[in-house]
Formats: structure tokens, sequence, C-alpha cells
């Protein structure tokens, strides 16, 4: 029986790895672990630790990497150090790591110095800022890559990985958003207490190359909805630097009641609240790779997404209360023109599977290597 460790640290990344641990707690030649750190322990942030208890997953392991300085670096540090000891008392076959945050990048630098296959889950994308930076070394600390589509499949093979190193199985999110688990619209409603006829949908996150100017940022993003007419489920930006100034700028809408605010939302549940939106507002990559799948007209809002967000149905604004205003003006008539597929078909867990079931994976070198193309 072969060992998975999967590592979780935002809300964001295990909507992307739920689906993957299910199939293999349901296997018989594997047993799952799941290394729970970052946001999920910090109750300003929802405490996203019970989204994770709430699977049932048999081995759930808990680790504080948040530090007060909230510096990446000494994130990056600490969940090095937890991750290493934990690895050590579980002694893990693979890691399993998602995207492009400090604590993908911390276990792919544990895995492959304790020479323990690591296998990266979208990696070969493009996220701009400090993000793009992350992902690209964390890909090229990895053994094994589960990319999204094939353009993903052409950039890690640009960066010198094997080509039979990496499996294309989409992204396993999708799974999870046309599985017939979902909650009804009204479910929702009730459990979140949203009594919006209609709304929309604010996700804005901390641009870290641009940190010291995110409160500005906030407050002309946030003068612009208190401009504007639509109800909103706002949602609290992911704990990067900078998060601070959008919480604090987010204090104005408060008590206003075309507004509903959370720390987080329980995936399935954000899925059917963004699914029946009239549309998406923010830079979250949400807007990028879930909201297409919906056929949601989407603003993004300045550079977080710039290098993904090519979709032309997009309206892309930048980050004055003037630009967010206009676009706001047009959202109601625009239509979106084309359904996403650049990101699988929902069979995720299933390539996962079968690519972990396939010896030649385990026999792959963990002694990296380049191939020139």
């Amino acid at each position: 029986m072969k060992k998975i460790l999967f590592l979780t640290g935002t809300r964001a990344d295990f909507g992307k790895i739920k689906s993957l641990l299910q199939i293999l707690e349901e296997n018989p030649n594997f047993e799952p672990f799941v290394f729970v750190t970052g946001m999920h322990l910090q109750k300003e942030y929802g405490y996203t630790l019970l989204e994770v208890e709430r699977c049932g997953f048999t081995n759930i392991h808990t680790f504080e990497n948040h530090t007060h300085e909230t510096t990446m670096d000494l994130t990056l540090a600490k969940t090095i150090e937890g991750l290493s000891s934990y690895v050590k008392e579980c002694n893990p076959d693979m890691i399993v790591i998602h995207g492009d945050r400090v604590e993908a990048l911390a276990g792919a630098i544990v895995g492959s110095l304790n020479n323990i296959l690591v296998a990266h889950i979208e990696g070969g994308e493009v996220s701009g800022t400090i993000d793009e930076l992350i992902r690209h070394s964390t890909s090229k600390m990895s053994h094994i890559h589960f990319a999204s589509n094939k353009q993903a499949k052409k950039r890690l093979v640009q960066m010198g990985e094997l080509k039979d190193s990496i499996f294309v199985i989409g992204s396993p999110d999708v799974d999870i958003m046309f599985s017939n688990t979902l909650p009804k619209l009204d479910e929702a409603k009730k459990y979140y207490e949203i009594d919006f006829e209609k709304y929309a949908v604010v996700m804005f996150h901390p641009v870290t190359t641009e940190s010291k100017y995110m409160d500005e940022y906030a407050n002309e993003f946030v003068n612009a909805l208190l401009e504007d007419t639509h109800n909103y489920v706002v949602v609290f930006p992911n704990n990067d630097l900078g998060s601070k100034a959008i919480l604090k700028a987010y204090e104005k809408l408060k008590g206003n009641a075309r507004f509903r605010i959370f720390p987080s939302l329980r995936f399935e549940y954000f899925l059917t609240l963004l699914k029946n939106g009239q549309f998406i507002i923010g830079n979250s990559s949400a807007g990028i790779r879930e909201a297409p799948y919906y056929s949601l007209p989407i603003i993004n809002i300045g550079t977080r997404q710039q290098n993904r967000a090519a979709n032309t149905d997009i309206i892309n604004v930048d980050y004055t209360t003037n630009s967010i205003t206009e676009a706001l003006k047009i959202v109601d008539s625009h239509k979106v023109q084309n359904k996403s597929n650049d990101f699988g078909k929902g069979n995720s867990a299933n390539l996962f599977l079968i690519s972990l079931l396939n010896k030649n994976i385990w026999a792959l070198n963990h002694q990296k290597q380049f191939r020139d193309i």
C-alpha cells in the first residue's frame, strides 16, 4: 500500500485536491494523509480546518505556520520545519502539492530533499506577480506533474521536464463543479442567511508585488461597490501580504443591506452561489477558472490575473473607481459567448488514480533530469 501525503494551506487549494483525496480513500492500494496548515487554521479567515474535517478523511494532521510578521519567507521556513517533522513520522511514498502558494513550495522542498516523490498539480501555468515565480520553482522541485491542459504540459516541457513525468488530468475542482453533490441554491442561501433574490460575488485578493498600493486599490474598489446598486456576496481575501488593507476597506460595507460578508464559504456552497450569481468581480482565479464553466460574466480587476485572463469574454479593468464603475454599468448586458473547457471535463480524479496505478510512475528517477528540447 502506497502512502500519499497531500498538503493544503487554503480553501482554494483544498477545492483542487478534495476529489483526489476522496478517490484514494476509497482505493485499497493507497493510504492518503492530509497535512493541514496556513489559512485553514486562522479564525480570522473562517477556520476552514472544519471543512477538511467534515470530509471524514482518516489521517489529518494540523500544523500552525502563521507568523505575526506574515511575510512569505518566514511562512515558507516555518512550513518546511513542520512538514519535515511530519514526513519523518508518516513516511510517505509521495507528497502531492498544488499551485503557487509558499506551502506548495515547502512541500516540494521537503519532498525532494528527503528523497520522496513530489507530485505537483497545475504546474506549467502562468500566474503573474510573485505567484508565478513560486509555481515554476515548485515545478522544478517536483518529480511528477499533473497538468490541467496541453498548454501547461508544453510549458513544463519548455522548462526541461520529462514528458513521461507529465500527466494531463484537467483541473480537479471541475470534478466537484459538475458533481451531483452540490447543494441547491435555496439550501445554500438558507445556510448562509442570504436573502437576496439576485446577487453578484466579490473575491478580491492582495497583489504581493504591489502590496504598498493595496490600501489605495481596496478603497477604490469598495467605493465603486458602494456607488453601485447590485447586491453582493463578499468573500474575504487570502492571507497574503496586503490582505489587512482589504479587510480594513471592507469595514465600510458592514451594516449595508446590499452586502453579505463571509470570511470563507464551504467549497460546494460557494460553487452553487457562484453558479447562480449575476457575475463575479475582483481578481480571484475563480473568475478565470470556475466562472467561465458556468457562463458567468466576469469583471477582472488589475494585474493579479494578467497573464491568465485571456478569455475574450472577461471584462478587464484597472484599479480605479471610475474604471470599475463603468464595467458595472455594462455587466448586466454582457453576454458570455463560450463555455470554458480548457481545464478538463470533470474526470480529473479518475485520471489521477489511473496514473498512480501505473507502475511506471513509481519507477521515475528521484534524481531530477533536465531534458533539452
